[in-house]
């Protein structure tokens, strides 16, 4: 498959989500990504079965990727690991806290011996502080970095509905990876790169942390609204639809006021004339609202929000988000037959969008045993 990282090899020692979510990144770009997995395989391969069979977590980030098993207990087998790694652009690796010393995988000892490798730990908490030992995991690192404390409703915190740290930390690692292949071609030299979970998500929970540092007090849970601007949230039609509309500034509240509610007076309400009043009078603000808008059915809202240019949306469910009209799908070949998923997030302009197959555990053992032997 072509692409801008055509002739990169990347070589990843890597299970769950985080490490995979990276290197099919650079697979999707056009590098060649040899997966090394345990004899017994990713465990991500058997999360589930949904995917016909197969679990819904590896058939999404697994794509275009080459599988060799690998027991690196094994000197034959961890003597080859480091031939690859002796010939890659880039090794990742997410094994548990203090494992690749054992093994002679720290990117100290790989990149002496192969100074143009750029290598990524990726991990929960990084190599160095108190926390560098624990084992972390999604939603342990979403309590740990308060993500919880602010998501759910007044009554009990909630985990994302999605892997969040996971996909930040292997969004972080991609944007370092981009940065160190850029930096070797002027300098001829590899990096190490570090992506943990808990940075990637402190990094996202900036905002309601300088709230706490500065303004004294985080952000509470309001389920489906913004905790500091208002009107940001959901609010219930007549027959029951709900419709969320978002206001970023008075011109947009004024529109609001006068095409969504026929209020225009509202936009001069001393209570309502800021964002920091709105949110001080949001119990007030919802009353205006929704004495109108349940009023009215879903489509006759919608309508009135298209006039004054409201930026509004649906509170849809999964199956709705699988027949959206502006779902990009794309059609990937699986030892299972074909996957219908969502088209890469990354598009290049002139670019054609080409995955490669997920593959089978260990569907290359041979041939890569073969290329790398001594």
């Amino acid at each position: 498959m072509s692409g801008p990282l055509d002739g990169i090899l990347v070589v990843s020692l890597e299970q769950a989500v985080a490490a995979p979510y990276l290197s099919c990144r650079l697979a999707d770009a056009g590098a060649r990504v040899i997966k090394i997995e345990r004899p017994e395989g990713d465990f991500a391969r058997t999360l589930d079965s949904v995917v016909n069979g197969q679990s819904a977590y590896f058939v999404w980030l697994n794509r275009g990727k080459e599988s060799v098993q690998l027991d690196i207990k094994e000197a034959e087998d961890l003597a080859l690991l480091k031939k690859m790694i002796s010939k890659a652009d880039v090794f990742i690796q997410n094994l548990a806290p203090g494992v690749v010393g054992r093994y002679g995988l720290d990117h100290e000892t790989l990149r002496s011996a192969n100074p143009r490798l750029i290598t990524v730990d990726i991990s929960g908490y990084g190599a160095e502080g108190p926390y560098a030992k624990m084992k972390a995991y999604d939603m342990l690192v979403q309590c740990e970095s308060g993500l919880a404390s602010i998501t759910g409703t007044a009554d009990s915190p909630s985990r994302a509905g999605v892997s969040v740290c996971d996909i930040a930390t292997g969004m972080h690692g991609l944007i370092s990876v981009l940065e160190a292949l850029y930096e070797r071609d002027r300098t001829g030299k590899g990096r190490a790169v570090n992506s943990t979970l808990f940075a990637g998500m402190a990094d996202w929970m900036a905002v309601p942390l300088l709230h706490h540092d500065y303004g004294g007090k985080a952000p509470g849970r309001v389920g489906l609204a913004h905790p500091s601007i208002a009107p940001y949230e959901a609010f219930e039609t007549r027959e029951g639809g709900a419709v969320v509309i978002s206001i970023q500034n008075e011109t947009e509240f004024r529109n609001l006021c006068e095409h969504g509610l026929h209020k225009p007076e509202l936009a001069t309400d001393p209570r309502f004339q800021s964002n920091n009043l709105r949110v001080a009078n949001r119990p007030a603000l919802h009353e205006a609202i929704n004495s109108v808008f349940k009023t009215l059915t879903r489509d006759e809202v919608v309508e009135r929000l298209k006039a004054g240019r409201i930026a509004f949306g649906a509170v849809n469910s999964v199956a709705d988000l699988s027949t959206h009209p502006q779902l990009d799908r794309i059609v990937v070949e699986s030892p299972e037959g074909p996957v219908s998923m969502p088209a890469s997030p990354i598009h290049l302009e002139g670019q054609a969008q080409e995955f490669g197959p997920i593959p089978a555990l260990g569907e290359h053992n041979q041939k890569i045993r073969d290329e790398f032997a001594d």
